[in-house]
């Protein structure tokens, strides 16, 4: 059954000052403009008053899709895609400009810190509050409070004022209210970035158990691609206020990180940052992953690296591809060399090559950003060209059922497993 449909949902803001800010200023100037076709009264100097076409914007246009009951989706996309404007439109706090949203049970939403809350009511009495606002029984919230503050671990302060309490504190209550007073539809924006690591692994613990124990619906939003992987089974990736992709969670994290990294306008191009090379030699395009520019993300789960080298030589060569893989400050931490320690050289005659090799990384590399050095050389004899620091690879590195990562500065480069013997 379906928990959510979205039916070419779209919602447009107009941008700038609304409002004169008083009522017998708006009716002055909609007399001297509508009425007397007169210039704005009210324009500031400098402005032409000419805004056609750019006093209104889309935050989303044309989003049709739909939610299995049961399901946890994530929802990702770059800042300004749409997601939190999606949410909001859920939620109800605004509503579409065009198109409609169908749902089916009750919401408890977490869009942003404080939401839902009264900053000069107490913790208790919000908690009261938030479960009569989804439609509760006072018996019902009773039952399930001491839950609440448990887990929010807010006890001390649950009957002092919640304007007093930290963003940390409002999120872990928050969430929890939103959690425990068991909606048919949970959402959570990114306000999880606000809590400490002990609290964000027992969030996501309980959106495991909401949405699996309970089969309700989760609609998650974060830029923590490992925390989505983790939470989520289905993924929608937003682009510019429309739905980019839709499918499975791995390929949606996949598909977001590729268009992330994919020619954006100041980055350089592989081929540039070639800085020694023979005469005769001429390298027309390097790709790694499939693109040619010098940053690019690996998701977890990936563990091969495409590397294409294209170009013409005037003369033969005896060669083959040698990576490096360094840390952000140097330190060199693996290399990729078959040429030197397979003998495994590609016999190159003048004219047009292409030179393709598949390089298998560790299972379980450390999140974080790596620098790639990539040359193509006769072991032991000369390098034909070498490019230094050409690309900076970003890991979503291995991370464990709660999405903590391991990481290059705490945990080294490498997670190790035990095998039977």
């Amino acid at each position: 059954m379906k928990a959510i449909e979205f039916k070419h949902v779209g919602k447009q803001y107009r941008l700038g000052t609304v409002s004169t800010g008083t009522f017998s200023h708006d009716l002055n100037r909609w007399w001297t403009m509508k009425v007397r076709g007169k210039e704005d009264p009210f324009l500031r100097i400098g402005d032409s008053g000419n805004k056609e076409g750019e006093d209104f914007v889309w935050a989303l246009r044309d989003i049709d899709f739909s939610v299995e009951q049961g399901d946890v989706v994530g929802i990702i996309g770059k800042n300004g895609a749409g997601k939190s404007t999606l949410l909001k439109l859920l939620s109800r706090v605004t509503a579409p400009t065009v198109g409609e949203i169908d749902v089916r049970g009750r919401i408890a939403s977490l869009l942003e810190v404080g939401t839902g809350f009264h900053p000069e009511m107490t913790g208790r009495e919000n908690i009261y509050l938030n479960g009569a606002i989804m439609g509760m029984t006072k018996a019902e919230i009773t039952r399930r409070f001491d839950d609440i503050v448990d887990f929010s671990g807010c006890g001390r302060y649950i009957d002092t004022p919640v304007k007093r309490y930290s963003s940390g504190m409002t999120v872990r209550l928050g969430f929890s209210v939103a959690a425990h007073l068991e909606p048919d539809i949970l959402i959570v924006d990114e306000v999880l970035a606000v809590g400490d690591a002990e609290f964000q692994k027992k969030a996501i613990g309980k959106m495991q158990d909401v949405s699996r124990g309970n089969g309700r619906t989760v609609l998650f939003v974060s830029h923590n691609m490992a925390a989505v992987r983790s939470l989520c089974q289905k993924g929608v990736v937003l682009k510019g206020g429309r739905t980019d992709f839709m499918g499975g969670i791995d390929e949606a994290v996949q598909h977001y990180l590729h268009t992330a990294t994919a020619a954006v306008e100041g980055q350089k191009r592989m081929v540039d940052c070639i800085n020694q090379c023979k005469s005769y030699l001429k390298i027309s395009d390097i790709q790694i992953n499939g693109t040619p520019y010098n940053r690019t993300s690996f998701a977890h789960g990936q563990e091969v690296l495409d590397v294409l080298i294209k170009g013409a030589t005037s003369e033969p060569m005896r060669c083959d591809v040698k990576m490096i893989i360094r840390t952000p400050d140097g330190m060199p931490l693996a290399s990729f060399a078959e040429g030197r320690y397979k003998g495994r050289l590609s016999e190159i005659r003048p004219g047009d090559f292409t030179i393709v090799r598949h390089i298998a990384l560790p299972k379980y590399m450390a999140d974080g950003d790596y620098v790639i050095d990539l040359f193509l050389h006769e072991p032991w004899v000369q390098d034909f060209f070498g490019a230094v620091n050409c690309q900076t690879l970003h890991v979503e590195g291995f991370y464990d059922s709660y999405a903590h990562p391991l990481k290059l500065s705490d945990d080294g480069f490498l997670g190790l497993e035990s095998v039977s013997k």
